[in-house]
């Protein structure tokens, strides 16, 4: 997820597809973290250099994706393990995000898709002059076995475009919202996709074999809301959705489906109270029976469910990312926020407010060690101005407005 604020201490923040460790680029470099520890984030990696707006991780393995600011055009792919830059492209436009699976590597334009196989880089397809995307909102299946890419298909409405990037051949378009979309996530395995719109209100699932909607939770009805994030779990079972407001919305998926699909029990008496067992209960199971008649608009409502647990965040209206995933053999929710602070979330088995259990603030700030002239040890230092993210190995490609061919490679076992 990349900010544009400049007050703020992190320009793009990310975790890698299997939630094993954070990346966040800043105006001094770039960081890896590993996750696998609820009281400490261990650095993986850093590399001091200028304003880097972009950088995926490859799952575990030591191939990433960068872009700065001041090569916005230009997408490099590197080993940082051995410090050295695999091969780079130039673009005709700004480079406004960076997929990655096992197969393929995809770079969002504003109007283009770029695929490549991650093998050799070569460019494999192009999806030109898709409708305006000025944040680079796609999703790329994390799966290279259901190799899937989502974009938008509008911009005056939610239609989802899928397209098998493996095969490099158009899927399908499903209708998801009225509205433009806002985010777009596929689960693990690329079975399911979920999407919200620019208001913010209702998530929706579809099954991406045939566009069908599995389930549908409503985040709330009060107030429109800005996306952030939206992220299912690493079993599938959960859904995270974050925004401006001060709630992230944590979603139980099967609970949905179940409900969704079996027959509501005969609804008990109804009574005063404004509970499940009160008017609204009542109401909802009557539904069932009558949706043959009752208008598509408020079966639906009804049909909707609510989050199964939540989370207060400490500064809302902050930019933030979040996910869910086994930490200390528990699950938990991971929020990284952009002015510069790491969460970790207890999520309670019956559902409800989550506890925090860890903040953590997170260094920004990237530098290098050197032998000292004294020989008294490391010396530490932040150069403000390199322009080279790590040593360049092979033959540089200028930025122009043609897109230019990057040399053949070998890229190391992903």
């Amino acid at each position: 997820m990349s900010f544009k604020d400049p007050e703020l201490e992190v320009n793009f923040i990310n975790f890698n597809q299997d939630c094993t460790s954070l990346a966040i680029g800043t105006r001094t470099g770039y960081k890896l973290f590993s996750l696998n520890s609820v009281d400490k984030l261990d650095l993986i990696y850093e590399s001091p250099c200028r304003d880097v707006t972009i950088v995926e991780r490859l799952f575990s393995s030591s191939l990433i994706a960068l872009v700065s600011q001041s090569s916005p055009r230009r997408l490099r792919v590197c080993h940082f393990k051995k410090g050295t830059e695999i091969c780079q492209y130039s673009y005709s436009n700004t480079i406004l995000a960076v997929k990655l699976n096992r197969a393929r590597l995809v770079v969002c334009l504003e109007e283009a898709l770029y695929i490549h196989n991650i093998r050799d880089m070569k460019v494999l397809h192009t999806i030109r002059e898709t409708p305006p995307n000025p944040r680079g909102l796609c999703a790329l299946s994390i799966n290279s076995d259901n190799c899937l890419l989502a974009y938008p298909g509008s911009t005056t409405s939610g239609e989802v475009q899928l397209f098998d990037a493996f095969n490099l051949q158009a899927k399908l378009m499903i209708p998801a919202h009225d509205s433009p979309l806002a985010a777009l996530s596929f689960n693990p395995s690329g079975s399911r996709l979920a999407t919200a719109s620019e208001r913010g209100t209702v998530i929706r699932i579809f099954n991406v074999a045939d566009g069908t909607r599995l389930v549908e939770f409503r985040r709330g009805v009060k107030r429109c809301a800005q996306v952030y994030s939206l992220s299912f779990s690493q079993d599938s079972l959960y859904l995270a959705l974050s925004s401006n407001t001060e709630t992230i919305h944590i979603f139980r998926v099967e609970e949905g489906m179940l409900n969704q699909s079996e027959q509501q029990p005969p609804a008990r008496q109804s009574s005063t109270s404004g509970g499940e067992d009160g008017w609204m209960g009542y109401l909802s199971k009557a539904v069932t029976a009558s949706a043959s008649y009752l208008p598509a608009q408020v079966t639906d409502t009804l049909n909707q469910f609510r989050a199964f647990a939540t989370v207060t965040v400490p500064s809302a209206g902050t930019p933030n990312i979040v996910n869910i995933t086994t930490l200390s053999k528990q699950t938990r929710l991971l929020m990284a926020s952009a002015d510069g602070y790491f969460y970790v979330y207890n999520i309670p088995v019956e559902g409800g407010e989550c506890t925090m259990l860890k903040q953590h603030k997170l260094d920004t700030e990237c530098s290098i060690q050197e032998p000292a002239e004294d020989g008294s040890g490391l010396k530490t230092f932040s150069p403000g101005d390199s322009p080279a993210v790590i040593p360049v190995t092979q033959e540089e490609h200028t930025s122009g407005t043609e897109e230019s061919p990057p040399p053949t490679v070998h890229i190391p076992d992903v």
